[in-house]
């Protein structure tokens, strides 16, 4: 009669774990913690645990971008269509440089793919009617920048505020289109800022703006809105221009350096 094989007894399984280098054997049936063990093969105590040398934190959730806005450069010639598609209709064509021989720039407002995968981007345009948008392929554009700055201007009161970040920074009179030269409502924004800008009769510095004056499109350029100093600071506030907005010497210096390429402007 054959002789049964005797079961030998299931030994206590040992999990092993290479962690930094060191052997951790933690046994499969005790729970014992595996500081309280010790080594089958040499019989030594295992070392405690090492102390890290740092501890993740609670997740931070970021800073808002609810004021920031983004712009970029031309960097190709393009056409601007009504949809994110190269058989959409054109509704206007992007230049590299500005009628100030200034580097022309879009606000960016909205983003999206075509059927093919190539990325689109909405742009506000400098043409009329004013509030205009259009699709342009992402590759005719630069790098983006942002700001987190605002100008809104209130041409029933005449004042314009400049908002960083959703705070008032300064808030200065202006002047505003006179009857039957009307400075345009909408969205918009700064396009160029001359810099080197001198003159006595619009003072020290100009910017550009992608709002067009409906009256004065046979101006050179097509008549966009300017903002600018002036000659005449005692008719301020007051609706004396053109459809441009004019603001006083010394406020336009103070708010210069504030007042960014593809800053939004809301004039309402």
């Amino acid at each position: 009669m054959r002789r049964l094989a005797r079961r030998r007894p299931r030994a206590s399984g040992t999990l092993v774990m290479l962690v930094a280098g060191l052997v951790v054997v933690a046994s499969a049936v005790s729970g014992r913690s595996p500081s309280s063990e010790t080594t089958a093969a040499t019989g030594r105590r295992l070392r405690e645990p090492l102390t890290p040398a740092f501890t993740v934190g609670r997740p931070a959730r970021l800073s808002g971008t609810r004021f920031t806005a983004k712009w970029a450069p031309v960097r190709r010639p393009a056409a601007a269509r009504a949809a994110p598609s190269s058989g959409a209709r054109v509704v206007a064509t992007l230049a590299t440089r500005t009628p100030e021989d200034t580097r022309n720039v879009v606000a960016v407002i909205g983003h999206r793919q075509d059927g093919s995968g190539a990325a689109w981007v909405e742009v506000r345009l400098a043409a009329l009617p004013n509030g205009s948008t259009g699709w342009v392929r992402r590759t005719a554009l630069g790098g983006y920048g942002t700001v987190d700055t605002r100008l809104v201007v209130d041409l029933e009161r005449l004042r314009a505020t400049l908002y960083r970040d959703g705070r008032p920074l300064m808030t200065v009179a202006v002047g505003a289109g006179a009857p039957g030269w009307p400075t345009p409502r909408g969205e918009f924004y700064i396009r160029d800022k001359l810099t080197r800008y001198r003159s006595a009769t619009y003072g020290p510095i100009a910017f550009g703006t992608s709002a067009r004056s409906t009256r004065a499109t046979d101006w050179p350029a097509g008549g966009y809105v300017g903002i600018h100093g002036t000659d005449r600071p005692d008719l301020l506030p007051g609706r004396v221009s053109h459809g441009c907005l004019r603001i006083r010497n010394s406020d336009i210096v103070a708010m210069a350096p504030h007042l960014s390429v593809g800053t939004p402007i809301t004039i309402r």
